[in-house]
């Protein structure tokens, strides 16, 4: 009895001591790692105000910057498209004077195939006006190589319409594909902003009105400025009347725009006519200082120059922010500053 009693004394519990701290410890491990892969068990790391911000600025530039590219490439492709238009006119007009040329040397051949079957000394000798029949015979001869000449260089200007069209399909089917290629980075950044609206749902409505700059002030809320020209009087006036209309991709107004759709519409308005593209904009005036702005102005911002707005006075701007927010008045010291320009 004293020995069984030994026996089981000396028996160990699986589940205690050593071996049994390891297993729980291997269970605890599964258990996490179970619970990583069931997406539960894990909080969504805290994002504070200043970091939300941060991101949504870097998506926005994203999206303005690719609205800029696509807006060029669209432009060119237009242009390609105008361009090719021009030339299958130009090669219907020539084909009709080629045609009009073949049918006149059709009608000379014909004439001089009737007449094949006289020799050309009997012809003189039975003619009555010999000087007459020479004469015609030499019209006729200048005639006909005019006529070829006319040909000659219609089928050369026809080859070179052709080479030329084919040349402007070829570049126009490049840009579709450039735009097809920007229109999916458009989706990707589209994305994105879904995304930031998601963060900015985050922020309480304090946050959320201190990161969209507060109340845009209304035009009597600004000090007076004057424009130093009749046109830029007229390109501020046009800003003033887009306020509260929406931001819309590639939209030039009347009813919304981009941030270079604006710009544009304003100075076309007055008469000017700019670029479409905020990167071609820039270069499209007089370059000039951040402290000598005027209004009527364009201020630039970001390092790709990809955002642009009008200059009203008072450190302000007229701009067509992004998607989602509609034309307003800024501050510009908003974004980073990158120049202005005042068109001419």
């Amino acid at each position: 009895m004293a020995a069984h009693r030994k026996h089981r004394k000396t028996r160990r519990n699986p589940f205690s001591g050593p071996a049994a701290r390891t297993a729980g410890s291997l269970a605890l491990a599964g258990a996490a790692t179970a619970t990583a892969f069931n997406g539960t068990g894990h909080a969504e790391p805290t994002v504070t105000p200043a970091q939300i911000k941060a991101r949504v600025d870097r998506l926005y530039e994203e999206a303005e910057a690719a609205t800029e590219s696509y807006n060029g490439a669209r432009e060119r492709t237009e242009a390609a498209r105008e361009s090719l238009d021009r030339l299958r006119e130009e090669a219907a007009r020539r084909t009709d004077r080629l045609n009009t040329t073949r049918n006149a040397l059709g009608s000379i051949a014909t004439a001089q195939y009737r007449a094949a079957g006289m020799d050309p000394g009997l012809r003189l000798a039975l003619t009555s006006d010999p000087d007459e029949y020479l004469e015609r015979a030499s019209l006729a001869q200048r005639t006909a190589e005019r006529q070829a000449a006319n040909v000659a260089e219609a089928q050369r200007e026809l080859a070179e319409i052709d080479r030329v069209r084919a040349e402007a399909g070829q570049r126009t089917a490049e840009l579709k594909a450039r735009q097809a290629e920007l229109n999916r980075h458009k989706d990707t950044v589209r994305r994105k902003l879904s995304d930031a609206e998601r963060l900015l749902g985050k922020l309480t409505a304090a946050e959320r009105a201190a990161y969209d700059g507060g109340a845009a002030p209304q035009p009597a809320d600004l000090p007076a400025a004057t424009a130093p020209t009749v046109r830029a009087a007229r390109a501020v006036a046009y800003a003033h009347g887009a306020l509260g209309k929406p931001y819309v991709w590639g939209a030039t107004g009347p009813g919304s725009y981009d941030c270079s759709g604006l710009t544009q519409a304003a100075w076309r308005a007055a008469g000017v006519s700019l670029p479409r593209t905020s990167y071609a904009q820039i270069s499209a005036g007089q370059r000039v200082s951040r402290s000598d702005l005027a209004p009527g102005d364009l201020v630039f911002f970001y390092s790709g120059v990809s955002h642009v707005g009008l200059y009203i006075g008072g450190g302000r701007m007229i701009h067509a922010p992004r998607p989602g927010a509609d034309v307003r008045i800024a501050p510009i010291d908003q974004m980073p500053f990158a120049g202005a320009a005042r068109p001419a």
